[in-house]
């Protein structure tokens, strides 16, 4: 699936349930950015920046969310990709359970959902200061609660080409 930003997207799940990184890049010629550039009284190409700002998008049980990973370079999310891919080429035809570990944001564990496919359940911890709505604290100060999202089967061989896409956008 094809999230509608520009920039680098790797979506993981269905319609229904997903979690997506994405590093969005806003459009200077599109009417929305033209419109609120002109209301905060820049230029539109001003306005979009460098668009160097990953998120974490999810969805499941038709609510949807996100947050932002300040400080996140591109190299993280391409290693995390590069592990999930290395991990689906792997498999020979033998599908099997496996977890790709994306450092304290993301984690995701995946399990045969058929002889060519996949479920995802996916494990999110927000940074403290980006906890979406739904997400709590465990005790006063402590970081947010893990999120947890859980797809519905993913074809493998149409996740590897998204992988492989994803990954080239970060060349």
């Amino acid at each position: 699936m094809t999230l509608p930003m520009g920039g680098p997207a790797l979506f993981i799940g269905t319609d229904e349930a997903y979690v997506a990184l994405v590093r969005p890049e806003l459009d200077p010629a599109d009417p929305g950015v033209r419109a609120a550039a002109e209301q905060a009284g820049v230029a539109p190409e001003e306005f979009v920046g460098p668009g160097g700002v990953w998120a974490v998008l999810l969805e499941q049980d038709g609510e949807g969310d996100g947050f932002e990973l300040p400080g996140v370079r591109d190299t993280e999310p391409a290693a995390f990709a590069e592990q999930l891919r290395a991990e689906l080429a792997g498999r020979g035809g033998a599908p099997a359970a496996f977890t790709v570990d994306g450092g304290s944001v993301l984690r995701l564990d995946a399990r045969p959902a058929g002889a060519d496919a996949y479920a995802f359940t996916a494990y999110l911890t927000p940074p403290e200061a980006e906890a979406p709505a739904g997400a709590e604290s465990g005790t006063e100060g402590d970081a947010p609660a893990a999120l947890t999202v859980r797809t519905g089967p993913v074809p493998a061989a149409e996740l590897l080409a998204d992988l492989d896409a994803f990954l080239e956008t970060l060349g």
